[in-house]
């Protein structure tokens, strides 16, 4: 195949979503591989707030690559889900997080210091009604040319489909949730 009549794009919009495993997990093999293309990237995490697996990773590389890699994470848990609810984090609390969270994604995403920026879980933030789909096009629309943006997280928003370059749907095929098992650190988080 001959990829002459083929064009570039500056940056691009990518959606991890679906019920299936691995939206952060992509998320943080294209940090990987941006970082490793010698770009910044910051990682805006909503909803974790607990010690998971990737920010232990994120913190310990942050050390060789300096300004380079930006982190923020601004989630107060899980919100109104189940057992797995932060019981102890009101409605309130959890907005006020997500709102804080948007803004550092959306400083990162229209100030041109970053190449990539990834919005882990952010599509679950709108969902819960934390944010509104009008917040991510904003945050698609205004950021920089320059500027990649990753968005995670559960049922992404398909009226906002056609603002994006690449969607990919995570499909759940098997989870051992459903028999009942917790989530195993270092695979699941």
């Amino acid at each position: 195949m001959a990829f002459k009549d083929y064009r570039t794009k500056q940056s691009v919009v990518i959606v991890y979503t679906g019920e299936g495993k691995g939206k952060t997990s992509a998320s943080l093999g294209l940090l990987g591989r941006a970082l490793g293309n010698g770009w910044r990237v910051a990682f805006i995490q909503f909803i974790k707030h607990w010690e998971v697996s990737e920010h232990v990773f994120i913190r310990e590389i942050q050390t060789l690559y300096g300004k380079k890699l930006f982190f923020f994470k601004g989630g107060k848990g899980f919100y109104n889900a189940g057992d797995l609810s932060a019981k102890d984090v009101t409605p309130e609390e959890h907005r006020l997080a997500a709102e804080l969270t948007f803004d550092a994604a959306m400083n990162c995403a229209t100030s041109g210091k970053y190449e990539l920026v990834i919005c882990d879980e952010i599509n679950n933030a709108v969902y819960d009604g934390l944010l509104n789909a009008d917040d991510i096009k904003e945050l698609i629309t205004k950021r920089s040319p320059i500027t990649s943006l990753c968005l995670t997280g559960r049922n992404f928003k398909p009226e906002l489909l056609d603002l994006v370059d690449i969607a990919t749907e995570m499909k759940k095929i098997k989870h051992h949730f459903d028999d009942k098992f917790l989530a195993n650190k270092g695979i699941d988080f």
